[in-house]
């Protein structure tokens, strides 16, 4: 009889794990933004950018999950560097499609990602312009290294921390994965911009894009 019952309990945590797997949330937790603020890389600091990323999700519905924008600052005013990767929770990250494009953050900044031009979409489930396209809009604002952590240089790498449209430079990824610069296949981290206004970010390839991930909810 134990033997019975003992099999019969393995039989139904098999299918509660089943159920639970199927279970999972596939909701879009990752888009790139359909279009910037407008301000070149002056994005209202990470605070800004992080609302942006939220007012974009609840357009289509998502709104109601803690979002935040994937950009790295650099030390101001004498206080920490903050890192990309820290910022955007633990994964999975899926995109408007339903595709996973990472497990998590180690994947994340891994070559075994699904980032690329088909999977990084916008928030409306489209594809963004990229290397070959009219225009190409493939840069897309990250002030990141390849490992998603902040430049620890004198060098502007964030556009004064998100805050300018006119001097200085941002360091951007290609979403599609192809292009020129020092990385460039690198989602995060390909070359910096020709400084921070539109025009400027639009002379490289870009538009005042950036991505954005649900932290949690």
């Amino acid at each position: 009889m134990n033997k019975v019952l003992f099999v019969l309990a393995a039989i139904v945590v098999s299918v509660l794990g089943v159920q639970a797997a199927s279970a999972q949330d596939t909701s879009m937790s990752f888009f790139i933004t359909s279009a910037g603020p407008g301000a070149g890389a002056d994005l209202g600091g990470l605070a800004g950018a992080d609302a942006y990323c939220l007012r974009l999700a609840d357009d289509v519905g998502a709104g109601n999950r803690i979002w935040a924008a994937y950009l790295s600052a650099t030390p101001a005013a004498g206080g920490p560097a903050v890192n990309a990767r820290d910022r955007i929770g633990a994964g999975p990250w899926y995109n408007a499609k339903g595709v996973m494009v990472a497990r998590n953050v180690a994947d994340l900044h891994s070559d075994d990602n699904k980032l690329s031009k088909e999977n990084s979409l916008n928030e409306r489930g489209e594809v963004v312009n990229g290397r070959g396209d009219s225009p190409n809009r493939h840069d897309i604002l990250t002030g990141s290294q390849l490992d998603g952590t902040a430049f620890s240089s004198n060098t502007d790498t964030t556009c004064e921390n998100w805050t300018s449209s006119a001097q200085g430079s941002a360091m951007v990824g290609h979403h599609d994965r192809t292009g020129g610069g020092a990385n460039p296949t690198s989602w995060n981290s390909a070359h910096g911009s020709r400084g921070c206004s539109q025009t400027g970010l639009r002379s490289t390839g870009g538009d005042g894009l950036f991505y954005c991930f649900v932290v949690s909810g």
